[in-house]
């Protein structure tokens, strides 16, 4: 275990064995991390410690990724049920949810499906799941090993390019307080949808932190101020 990111956990959901941190008091109020595509919770390394001065801090492997179960079968569903499984497994009613690309785009869907386990929502650098948007051909696997299950990377880039439409569509609808974090014109993604999706959101904000792709990993102290800015404010 690294003392500064926590305890290192596992809990089973559903027959998946997910592997997690958790961080900070546990009477905190309680925070979810989700992380990007071919990472796992270890990337969130450099805002956890700060995070989790404020918060109850969980951080887990979503399948696929670093040391949770590689199941075979991956789809932003799968991996958003997966997460209401692990909060109610941990017992955590509800929580303020931060994701970045996957981990974003797997947040809106929680939060759509189950906006009563959200309190507030962090979206960084979100593939924007409306359709038309994004072009994510498949990928040749690599020769070398992975970190990761490469089935999970082809998987997501098929849904990424073919997003169900009422994703895009019951945006709209999503009322839970949410902050769009976009990295600005470094990052691939494009940030005029972002923006958009803020936009389209009743209770949304979206700033931008000029960082790339990787905001919170790049620029570590403007994202958690930005963050906790947010979390402190009422509603937009």
């Amino acid at each position: 275990m690294e003392r500064d990111l926590g305890e290192l956990r596992s809990v089973d959901v559903g027959g998946l064995t997910m592997v997690y941190r958790v961080a900070g008091d546990p009477a905190a109020p309680p925070m979810l991390l989700l992380h990007a595509l071919g990472e796992s919770g270890h990337d969130w390394r450099g805002v956890l410690p700060e995070l989790a001065r404020t918060h109850r801090v969980h951080v887990p492997d979503l399948r696929g990724h670093g040391a949770s179960g590689f199941p075979g079968q991956y789809s932003f569903e799968l991996i958003r049920d997966d997460v209401l499984g692990f909060l109610d497994a941990l017992g955590v009613p509800e929580t303020v949810l931060i994701g970045h690309s996957l981990g974003a785009v797997v947040g809106l869907l929680v939060a759509d499906a189950a906006p009563h386990r959200v309190l507030r929502l962090v979206l960084e650098d979100a593939p924007p799941p409306k359709p038309g948007a994004l072009d994510r051909p498949p990928l040749e696997p690599p020769d070398e090993p992975l970190p990761y299950d490469f089935a999970v990377v082809n998987a997501i880039r098929h849904q990424l390019t073919n997003p169900d439409p009422q994703w895009w569509e019951r945006s709209a609808d999503i009322a839970v307080p949410t902050l769009v974090v976009g990295g600005g014109p470094e990052s691939q993604i494009p940030q005029e949808i972002l923006a958009e999706l803020a936009g389209r959101m009743p209770d949304a904000r979206f700033v931008t932190i000029a960082a790339g792709h990787h905001v919170h990993r790049n620029q570590p102290a403007a994202f958690v101020a930005v963050v906790r800015g947010f979390l402190s404010l009422g509603p937009a």
